[in-house]
């Protein structure tokens, strides 16, 4: 089997965003797929705003369509919350003994490894594909400079889109329209559902 890349995230909604990073790491990487692996929750951010864990799923799906490129993956729902990478890691190297698994994340996630449960046997096992995030800055961390020291990371020039789940939550609960933002079908299902008013 080929590369695949895990993009790690809440997805809360998927976004355009979310979509256009992935399909730039299977067309301009030497990536064969794509996973969106929802988190539950994860351990550096806060769960109140958090959609029921299917549901962000489901959006998803949605917003993949018929892309036979990317997949989405609950397999964190059937690990012990909070949700930590190296463990899922180790449960997707188990079941997937074939797959070459890397990682996909932004620039700002980067500099946060040395937060991260077990990072320097993370980046000794796993490549880091690394897509820019606009006013990101690095930390003055020797612990961090440790971690990266040992990383293989790859810059990728994917397109710069400064969009966030809490502009589009922010902007659905002001009653604005932010189709723009997502794929169809999530936007008519966020509407449908009612998601994010309150």
């Amino acid at each position: 089997m080929g590369k695949i890349g895990l993009y790690f995230g809440s997805f809360n909604p998927v976004h355009i965003g979310h979509i256009v990073i992935a399909g730039y790491m299977t067309e301009f990487t030497d990536m064969d797929e794509i996973w969106f692996v929802v988190t539950p929750q994860n351990p550096l951010k806060n769960k109140n705003s958090l959609l029921d864990d299917y549901q962000r799923l489901h959006m998803v799906n949605l917003g993949i369509g018929k892309n036979e490129k990317m997949r989405a993956s609950d397999i964190e729902f059937r690990l012990p919350v909070p949700s930590y990478t190296i463990n899922t890691l180790a449960y997707l190297n188990e079941k997937y003994p074939r797959h070459n698994f890397c990682l996909v994340m932004g620039e700002d996630n980067l500099y946060t490894l040395h937060k991260w449960k077990n990072a320097t046997e993370l980046v000794k096992k796993y490549e880091l594909y690394v897509y820019p995030r606009p006013g990101t800055k690095r930390p003055a961390s020797p612990l961090l400079d440790s971690i990266l020291s040992k990383a293989v990371v790859h810059r990728v020039k994917a397109p710069l889109m400064d969009i966030s789940g809490t502009f589009i939550r922010n902007g659905v609960k002001k009653r604005k329209d932010m189709s723009y933002y997502l794929p169809a079908p999530v936007w008519k299902y966020i509407q449908e559902m009612h998601y994010y008013e309150k």
